[in-house]
């Protein structure tokens, strides 16, 4: 069945890139409603935004979402992944400021929160998207590829030059509670260079390193407290892209293989798996098939591999 939220959660913090503070609030919806933000601020025109794809602007360093009236939300990814990753279909996402909170930066503090408030079942069933054909882009030496699988998996390939980056390789069935005990508290990484340029830019005004951002310089971990996992990087860009995959619309069956892609290879991988004829089909889960979502089946006792 779908899920939503059985009570209304709330989360303060300040934007990443924006540096502004924000206080945002996720309420239960009704089976079918999907997922939508709606700016409260905004006042003078359409302020609803629908979690979609195809609503993504160039956007490199976040996604951003952006209506036809203009109202604009970004940095959803890691709301987005952890909504994936707690099986909720259906929710309201309200927001008094343009960029979803930083908070740690990671997805661990939503998917808390939202295991807390507890998960509602609905009575209707769930829909998939199946994969049937291979998709692939690519960008320099940047590759994302979607193909057939009887469940989401996903492999990922960073390469830094950055030693205590490197090169990185994850592979995970993002299944019932995998991606709560393994992935969620991965946090957002960059190299000191990039920050450097971003605030020189007017970006990442409300990055902290070692509160809400890992930090690299060469072989070194410059935040504050060091690594959440040996291989955190690579994690964190798995969240990423199970978040920007979550704009699908409906919880996919394919296997992503990402092979140092970003928000953008990923959106663009979309966009051309949904307009390549015969490349999807939407199904109505059996009972099999939904045991094999993420999100089905997760619990609080899977916070226990929360850092």
């Amino acid at each position: 069945m779908q899920a939503t939220l059985r009570s209304s959660i709330s989360f303060a913090g300040v934007g990443l890139h924006t540096g502004h503070p924000v206080r945002m609030t996720v309420r239960p919806a009704a089976a079918h409603f999907g997922i939508w933000f709606q700016r409260t601020d905004i006042r003078d025109r359409d302020n609803l935004i629908p979690a979609r794809f195809d609503l993504v602007p160039d956007s490199r360093l976040c996604t951003k979402l952006r209506n036809e009236a203009g109202a604009e939300v970004s940095t959803v990814e890691h709301l987005m992944a952890a909504l994936a990753g707690c099986g909720i279909h259906n929710a309201l996402v309200e927001m008094d400021g343009p960029e979803v909170p930083i908070l740690d930066g990671s997805a661990a503090q939503f998917v808390r929160g939202f295991l807390s408030r507890g998960i509602q079942h609905q009575g209707a069933p769930i829909h998939a998207i199946e994969v049937l054909k291979t998709v692939t882009v690519t960008e320099g030496d940047a590759a994302a590829t979607i193909s057939p699988d009887a469940r989401l998996t996903m492999s990922f390939t960073i390469d830094f030059a950055d030693a205590a980056i490197g090169r990185q390789t994850r592979v995970a069935n993002l299944a019932n509670g995998r991606f709560v005990r393994e992935l969620c508290d991965s946090r957002t990484f960059c190299r000191q260079a990039d920050v450097d340029a971003m605030q020189a830019n007017g970006l990442a005004l409300g990055g902290i390193p070692g509160e809400n951002a890992v930090v690299f310089d060469g072989d070194e971990v410059t935040s504050p407290g060091g690594l959440r996992h040996a291989d955190e990087a690579v994690r964190h860009k798995m969240l990423d892209a199970l978040g920007d995959l979550a704009l699908a619309g409906a919880p996919l069956l394919g296997r992503y293989e990402g092979v140092r892609a970003g928000h953008m290879l990923t959106n663009r991988l979309l966009r051309v798996l949904f307009s390549t004829p015969g490349a999807t089909r939407l199904v109505e889960c059996s009972p099999a098939q939904a045991a094999r979502l993420p999100g089905v089946g997760v619990n609080p006792t899977d916070l226990a591999y929360v850092a």
